[in-house]
Formats: structure tokens, C-alpha cells, sequence
């Protein structure tokens, strides 16, 4: 439990919140309209739901990165197009979450690492199989592999960092690496954003997503690299030029995940992958760049330091 959070971690989140106090002041002396109004409130919403959850402890941020995971592939699954007989695997899917939370939790890396890309990858066929349809069971088994990856496995690498080894970040702990991660990877979504509103030309990938240009991709590099840079030495064991070196890593990390999830969202004809945080669209869109952040920094971080 972080009965106790790390002083480090106490500061960066209340200066977290300060950004959005001086976010909600500019939106309210500019004429930006109300989509920025209503982006900045889900962030203070978000913002308060993800603080409170570290001030209760461990547990309290395991179920909530459970229950994160659980609506991202809920959410998933209602776009993607399922066949009716295969409406009981996803129960088996579901059931994947809880266990795989349970692995951290206990701290069991070896099978968390293994779970869901080994076992579940080899049963979820099973129960498509005993029901005999083999139309579209291609398709139909590859997407919800997929999804589970996406949406659980690589979410729960975010909270594996609560339960590694304190002595391996003395300053924050778990819980300042995940405010690490979670920070550079929103704070290089909204960047690449402003840069790309502000300067952007050139189109990255006009098919997938033509909205991203490259001035806004390298902007949204530079500018996370200069937050990690500052935040390592609070949040994290990374001396200075490896933290640079990781926050231009994210960075483009973020960016792929985001075009991924764009990719899927075009193939489907929608825009948004739903409604549920206002301003932003569905978990999703919100959760794109993460997808990809979180695997890629838990395993640089244990790697190198643990």
C-alpha cells in the first residue's frame, strides 16, 4: 500500500493539477470554444480519479487499471463485428482480465508475461472450435487476440511498475514510474496536437490519419523529451542523457499507437471509438498512445534497472 507516497510524486501530481488550473483559466479568458472547455474538465476528471486511486494505495490502482482495461476491451469489442455464435468466448476474454491483474498483484512475472500471448492465445480457439462454424473463424479469432493485447495485456504493464522492487527507484517507487509513464505519454499526445495545429504542413500519413503532420510528430518528440528530461531525475533512477534518449522513444512509441488504433477507427468508418469521456471520444482514443508506451517502458525499465 502507499500509505505514504514519496514526497516527489506528491509534488509532480499537484503540479499536474496546477497546469490544468492555469489550462481552465486560459479557456475561460480565450474564445476557444466549448470542445476546449470540455477537454480540459474530463482532463481534471481523469486527472483526480488517477490521483485518487495512488493516494489509497496499490490495490486501489490495480482495480483501477483493471477496470480501465475492462472498458477499453468492452469498448473494443462493441466496433468490431463479432459473430453471433461466438458471443460465449468473449466471457472466456473477459475472465482474462481479473487473472491477468491477479499475476501482478502477486507479483508472479513469469506468468503475467506469459498469460495472455501464450495460454489465452492457444485456448480462446477452443471453445470457437467445439461450436463448428468455420466461417469468418479467421478473422474472428485473430481480432479478439488483438484486442486482448491491446486493451489488457499492455495496460497491465503500466501497473506492473507499482509492484517492482523499491530499491530500484529509491526517490518515487512504482508509483512515481507509472506517473512517469503516464505523464509523458498524455503530455506528447497534446503536444504533437499543438504543434501540429500550430505548424503543421506536412502530412505524416494522410491515409491513416491525415490530421498528423511531421511538424507536429517531431514537435511532440522534442517537447517529451525536454519533460522527461526534467521529470527523471524526480520520478525515476534515469540519468540525464538515457532520459532524454526515452522520452524521444515515447514519443514516437505514442505516436505509432496512436496511428494504430486511427487505422482500426478508419477501416471501421467511425471517427471516434465512442463518447464516453467528453471532448476526447471513447477509452480508446483516449488510451491509443498507451498501448504501445507502457510495454516498451516497463521493459526498458526493468531491464536496465531492476
Amino acid at each position: 500500500m502507499f500509505s505514504n507516497l514519496e514526497p516527489n510524486v506528491l509534488w509532480t501530481a499537484g503540479g499536474v493539477f496546477g497546469v490544468l488550473a492555469a489550462a481552465s483559466l486560459f479557456s475561460i479568458l480565450g474564445s476557444n470554444g466549448g470542445e476546449l472547455r470540455a477537454r480540459i474538465r474530463s482532463w481534471w476528471i481523469m486527472a483526480g480519479i488517477f490521483a485518487l486511486a495512488l493516494l489509497l494505495g496499490r490495490t486501489a490502482m490495480l482495480l483501477f487499471l483493471g477496470l480501465v482495461s475492462f472498458l477499453a476491451l468492452k469498448e473494443y469489442l462493441s466496433l468490431i463485428p463479432t459473430r453471433r455464435v461466438d458471443r460465449t468466448v468473449l466471457f472466456w476474454a473477459y475472465l482474462a482480465i481479473p487473472i491477468q491483474f491477479y499475476w501482478v498483484g502477486a507479483e508472479w512475472y513469469g506468468m503475467f508475461s506469459i498469460f495472455i500471448p501464450v495460454y489465452m492465445f492457444l485456448f480462446l480457439p477452443l471453445p470457437m472450435l467445439i461450436r463448428g462454424e468455420t466461417e469468418g473463424f479467421l478473422k474472428a479469432i485473430g481480432t479478439l487476440n488483438w484486442g486482448l493485447m491491446a486493451t489488457v495485456y499492455s495496460i497491465s504493464h503500466a501497473a506492473f511498475l507499482l509492484v517492482l522492487p523499491a530499491g530500484g527507484n529509491p526517490g518515487a517507487g512504482g508509483a512515481g514510474l507509472l506517473l512517469f509513464l503516464v505523464l509523458l505519454t498524455e503530455f506528447n499526445d497534446v503536444a504533437q496536437y499543438v504543434w501540429g495545429r500550430t505548424l503543421g504542413r506536412h502530412k505524416v500519413i494522410p491515409r491513416v490519419s491525415p490530421n498528423k503532420t511531421w511538424e507536429g510528430l517531431i514537435g511532440g518528440i522534442a517537447t517529451t523529451s525536454l519533460l522527461s528530461l526534467l521529470l527523471a531525475p524526480v520520478l525515476t533512477p534515469l540519468p540525464a542523457l538515457p532520459a532524454l534518449a526515452l522520452g524521444a522513444f515515447l514519443g514516437a512509441a505514442g505516436f505509432v499507437g496512436d496511428v494504430t488504433i486511427s487505422a482500426i477507427k478508419r477501416d471501421l468508418g467511425i471517427k471516434n471509438s465512442g463518447a464516453l469521456i467528453p471532448g476526447h471520444g471513447g477509452i480508446l482514443d483516449r488510451l491509443d498512445s498507451l498501448t504501445y508506451t507502457a510495454p516498451l517502458f516497463f521493459h526498458i525499465i526493468r531491464y536496465f534497472y531492476y
